[in-house]
């Protein structure tokens, strides 16, 4: 389980370290930078996959991406009786993102680039620093692989550092070139469990949406981040999953209602009986609220849970009565899997909150996201 996660220089957010729970819920007024702590979630995410650099180049670019505010926030400015402005910056441009497990941490130092003559990709942030350790904050004795520039440092068999790559890119990370199931097995098990990472985040529900409509299906245990095979990972948690746990969270939000799939030519389609209606209505028929929560609920109840599942604003488009339902739905999925839900719905979070939820609610000071009272959480950045 994650136990921490921390944030510096993105968007609104300047600094910003949190410890999380099995279930937490991050809210918010419109505004509060709910979306920028949830792309910073999959900005993490992407450091596995090896696209960050593009992840941040779809955003604008890192200067896009940077804190805009004055490096230091005086008391004074806070109270006003000082002007905001800038002033000489002392520290390095830069947008640091990490995390910190039960077993492993990792985090990711990423800078302005060097312009290098005749190249069109002088745009791109560079990485500057990557480090990865044991326990809960980084610290010289715990640390067995880092990154600074080009040369990735690490510990051998016997407890020795030495330098097994002195080239890498700055457009690569570590996590994809220094991975290896002899020498640096650790940083293998933490990539791929970041791989497993999920984010669910406004599924379509548009006339024209993917899970609408009838498609080839094939046992599907984790549902796609567009829910475009909808049918197929239902029909897999009846085969293989908790089929009783399926049809008791449809009658909990549907009472008296029952969804069957139908196949033709190997292609599924959803259908939906609703108590007091003479034939089943198909996806196509059913509303967007009714949808989506089909869609999270598939989401929920994988047979192959992850260890991170990240829900964006699932209440859009439901109906306030389906609040408590999802409530339950997640509360429940967070016993086999970690849940952290960004939300504004204040009743998901009342109804949340009765699950023993670790919650934050996000505010803005002149322009900084920032949450009062959090209790200071040990927390290193890798040097450059």
């Amino acid at each position: 389980m994650i136990h921490t996660f921390a944030i510096s220089g993105y968007r609104s957010i300047r600094s910003l370290v949190l410890p999380l729970d099995r279930l937490t819920v991050i809210t918010g007024r419109n505004g509060t930078g709910k979306s920028s702590f949830y792309r910073a979630l999959r900005l993490l995410a992407d450091v596995a996959q090896g696209r960050v650099i593009a992840s941040l180049a779809a955003e604008g670019g890192l200067q896009s991406t940077l804190w805009a505010g004055p490096e230091r926030i005086s008391r004074e400015m806070r109270q006003g009786t000082q002007e905001i402005q800038g002033t000489v910056r002392k520290e390095r441009v830069s947008l640091k993102l990490g995390f910190a497990s039960d077993d492993y941490g990792y985090a990711i130092d990423l800078g302005l680039p060097v312009a290098a003559q005749g190249s069109m990709f002088n745009l791109d942030p560079e990485i500057k620093a990557e480090a990865v350790w044991v326990g809960e904050a980084l610290s010289r004795s715990n640390t067995f692989a880092t990154r600074s520039g080009p040369a990735v440092t690490a510990l051998d068999e016997t407890g020795r550092r030495h330098t097994p790559i002195t080239n890498l890119p700055p457009y690569e990370s570590m996590m994809m070139q220094a991975a290896d199931p002899r020498n640096l097995a650790e940083l293998l098990v933490l990539r791929e469990r970041m791989r497993g990472w999920r984010f669910y985040d406004h599924f379509r529900t548009d006339a024209e949406a993917p899970a609408r409509s009838a498609r080839i299906g094939t046992r599907t245990p984790v549902l796609s981040a567009d829910g475009s095979d909808l049918p197929a990972a239902l029909q897999t948690i009846r085969e293989i999953g908790d089929k009783e746990a399926l049809a008791a969270a449809i009658d909990d939000a549907f009472p008296r209602a029952s969804m069957a799939i139908e196949e033709s030519g190997g292609k599924l389609e959803l259908l939906m009986h609703q108590h007091g209606l003479l034939r089943s209505l198909r996806a196509a028929e059913l509303s967007d609220g009714t949808l989506r929560y089909l869609l999270l609920l598939a989401a929920l109840l994988t047979p192959r849970p992850p260890g991170l599942m990240v829900l964006n604003e699932p209440e859009t488009s439901l109906h306030p009565e389906l609040l408590a339902p999802l409530a339950r739905l997640i509360r429940d999925a967070s016993a086999s899997c970690q849940i952290i839900v960004v939300t504004h719905a204040a009743p998901l979070v009342e109804a949340l909150a009765e699950a023993g939820i670790r919650g934050y609610e996000l505010t803005k000071s002149l322009g900084e996201t920032r949450i009062d009272g959090v209790e200071p959480v040990p927390w290193s950045w890798p040097g450059r």
